[in-house]
């Protein structure tokens, strides 16, 4: 049973699935499990790893669709991806050819842990990803 997992709520799905699958393709070497009109998940080891869902989908189905979204402006974060990786440099050049921006380059934070080294990006739809090695 896949206990929790994220699932990004997302605007432009072909997009957000277009940049994850080429992603999670070339960083982790895994394909989706499923890609459906506005759903798409993959699995890592046998367990849930990420899913894409169709803002306006879920919208329709918990009776929102008639609110608007959440500002687009200038806010801090209130969530990100983190993902575990052996390169964080190439890691994130990977990100950046397929869409990604750059939030903060990749650096060692010794600060936060004697070896960590992250990267900070923002996937097509703005979402914030970190990249660590350890």
């Amino acid at each position: 049973m896949d206990a929790l997992y994220p699932r990004l709520l997302v605007r432009d799905f072909p997009a957000s699935a277009a940049f994850y699958q080429a992603v999670l393709r070339e960083l982790l070497g895994v394909e989706p499990v499923k890609v459906l009109p506005g759903y798409a998940n993959w699995d890592i080891e046998g367990q849930a790893g990420l899913a894409l869902f169709g803002r306006d989908r879920l919208a329709a189905a918990v009776g929102t669709a008639d609110l608007p979204e959440t500002a687009q402006g200038a806010a801090q974060d209130t969530a990100m991806l983190v993902m575990k990786v052996d390169d964080v440099d190439a890691a994130a050049a990977c990100l950046a050819r397929h869409g990604a921006t750059v939030a903060a380059p990749p650096q060692d934070r010794p600060d936060w842990a004697p070896t960590l080294r992250t990267a900070h990006l923002r996937d097509p739809e703005g979402n914030l990803i970190e990249l660590q090695s350890y």
